[in-house]
């Protein structure tokens, strides 16, 4: 085992232990419909928050930013019937802040639709599945893009995406995250050598 005495040995095994630590906790806050605000869905793209959906790998700590003017709309969770039929009586959770945020706690399927009446019929609803192997029931595959696909392609056009043979969609993720660690720890050993030559 390595000797802990020098404070600096003991910072440097802390600031490791640290990274080690911090990179495998990764939370992200989605915005609900990316550039677009929670409301009604616009004639030209009436499918917004299925597709928005499908372009999301949502885990556990993440969570979902609904942004819309507090005296115009709301965001209620309802269950899976209430949402196929529009039934906003009766939420299992109620937001009309304008600011709303939802934190994914647990694996499954959550429903979202606008409080406000009539909005839900108009497609202002979002399903989302949490968890490895939960599948979307209420995504159509003309509509389901790759996993990797951008959420945003009718606001910046189609991003090519690389066909992938046996990489899974998080490579890019995780080798970031690699990189980052090979990085810092390099930095690390090296300022180690550097404080060991001092002496």
């Amino acid at each position: 085992m390595a000797n802990l005495s020098s404070p600096n040995r003991m910072l440097a095994f802390l600031f490791l232990t640290l990274v080690q630590i911090q990179s495998k906790v990764f939370c992200y806050q989605y915005k609900v419909g990316d550039l677009d605000a929670w409301g009604t869905p616009t004639s030209s793209n009436p499918q917004l928050y299925k597709k928005w959906s499908t372009h999301q790998n949502l885990t556990i700590g993440d969570s979902l930013l609904f942004l819309y003017p507090p005296s115009q709309d709301s965001v209620i969770q309802v269950t899976e019937e209430s949402f196929v039929k529009c039934n906003i009586k009766d939420p299992i959770l109620y937001m009309n802040n304008g600011n709303s945020l939802f934190n994914i706690t647990s694996k499954g399927q959550f429903y979202f639709t606008s409080g406000v009446a009539g909005h839900c019929q108009k497609n202002q609803k979002l399903h989302i599945a949490v968890g490895e192997g939960i599948i979307s029931e209420n995504v159509d595959s003309a509509d389901a893009a790759p996993a990797s696909a951008p959420s945003y392609p009718t606001v910046f056009g189609n991003i090519p995406v690389a066909a992938s043979t046996s990489t899974p969609a998080t490579s890019t993720s995780s080798q970031l995250t690699s990189t980052f660690q090979v990085l810092i720890i390099g930095f690390l050993i090296s300022a180690f050598f550097s404080s060991l030559c001092e002496y």
